[in-house]
């Protein structure tokens, strides 16, 4: 049997390294943010999948600390040309969270409820918040945030509201 040749990219695959301003890219957002910017190769590796089986490598990855980063942060990708992929825990079974992009990491930082109105039934929060966790603060009051994914302990309000999954 004749040894195994990798197969050839497809035409619409676009390997990270062929973005010709990432690392202009990369001095922008360094320059321009509060939070953290990983342009480096295992941080790319850790975002290039999901809960599917898709990989995408990203350009780089922004966590940003609040509104302002968010705002920043796509205002250097659109001067840079980058596309922009907001992610939320990577739970995206299709590879909604994943693609040649930079990936907006909304977990670390954005991650809180910043207010509950149990007589309006109403929350308005951030989207790395984890689903259960308002579930948890709702239920206090007697109340619940409806829809129920599988991944319920780690999927993000933001995710799940990006992917049409909620």
């Amino acid at each position: 049997m004749p040894p195994l040749k990798p197969l050839p990219l497809s035409s619409h695959a676009k390997p990270v390294d062929s973005f010709p301003q990432a690392a202009e890219l990369e001095n922008e957002l360094n320059r321009t943010l509060r939070g953290e910017v990983r342009f480096d190769r295992g941080s790319r590796a850790m975002y290039a999948s999901d809960g599917s089986n898709y990989r995408q490598i990203p350009i780089g990855l922004v966590v940003p600390r609040d509104e302002q980063d968010v705002i920043a942060a796509v205002a250097a990708c659109r001067k840079f040309g980058a596309p922009v992929l907001a992610r939320g825990a990577g739970t995206s079974l299709a590879g909604q969270s994943c693609n040649v992009a930079v990936v907006l990491d909304f977990t670390k930082y954005m991650n809180r409820i910043l207010d509950l109105d149990p007589a309006r039934r109403f929350a308005r929060v951030q989207p790395g918040l984890v689903l259960d966790t308002l579930r948890g603060r709702a239920e206090a009051h007697q109340l619940t945030f409806a829809p129920d994914p599988s991944t319920h302990s780690r999927c993000t309000i933001g995710g799940m509201i990006g992917n049409n999954s909620c």
